[in-house]
């Protein structure tokens, strides 16, 4: 077969038919939609408690006037866009709360890799941003980028909360001490597969900004009752 003849054999004379193809499709669908309801659920129910604590701990930041930062490298730079929109803009769902991510700014992000290295593009930017009280999330699949665990040292060396999104087993960032000793918190999804990490963690900082905006509401409701 031809490369053309590879990538889409059904319009080929003896190749699989399109019937063939499309179930072929499905059953896919099926058996990757079921691995991550199985592994969203697996996850959750793993760190059900741990999130409400740091929702409660990321409330009290906010309250206290904190700010939250959040980066990550390749996909997950995107999610980390995605979670700073939705905590600042998340609608009639919730109220807004101030939140960045470091790797909009591409000016920034190049001029740091190419001037110092592109280890330091996060930690130079909480080290210009972050005080204590801010919080700074990271996202990886693998838990090993450089830039992240610069930048989270950098965090915790300026009194931030910090969170941390990984996966498979959690990689250096399982290692960093403000992790490993449970001053700081650390989500770690259970599975090789890139994409079902990508899909898992979303569910996670999902479930972390809708505490969060819970804590924040009760704690309105219960001032208001005194």
């Amino acid at each position: 077969m031809t490369g053309m003849q590879q990538l889409y054999p059904f319009l080929y004379a003896g190749g699989p038919g399109l019937d063939a193809l499309m179930a072929d499709v499905r059953r896919s669908t099926a058996e990757k939609a079921a691995d991550i309801a199985r592994l969203r659920e697996s996850v959750l129910e793993e760190y059900g408690e741990a999130l409400a604590v740091c929702a409660a701990r990321m409330a009290d930041a906010f309250r206290a006037g904190g700010r939250l930062f959040t980066f990550g490298n390749g996909g997950s730079s995107t999610d980390a866009q995605d979670v700073a929109a939705l905590f600042l803009n998340p609608g009639d769902a919730g109220r807004p709360l101030p939140a960045l991510a470091l790797t909009t700014d591409v000016a920034v992000v190049t001029a740091l890799s190419n001037d110092i290295g592109f280890e330091v593009v996060f930690a130079r930017q909480l080290a210009a941003f972050g005080r204590p009280g801010d919080i700074a999330l990271a996202l990886s699949t693998s838990g090993n980028s450089d830039n992240l665990i610069a930048a989270l040292r950098e965090a915790a060396r300026r009194g931030m909360l910090t969170v941390g999104l990984a996966g498979y087993t959690g990689g250096q960032m399982a290692e960093e001490p403000a992790f490993s000793d449970g001053r700081h918190h650390l989500f770690v999804v259970p599975s090789s597969s890139v994409h079902r990490i990508q899909e898992a963690q979303t569910t996670i900082y999902h479930a972390l900004w809708e505490l969060t905006q819970r804590e924040l509401t009760q704690a309105e409701l219960d001032r208001e009752a005194r």
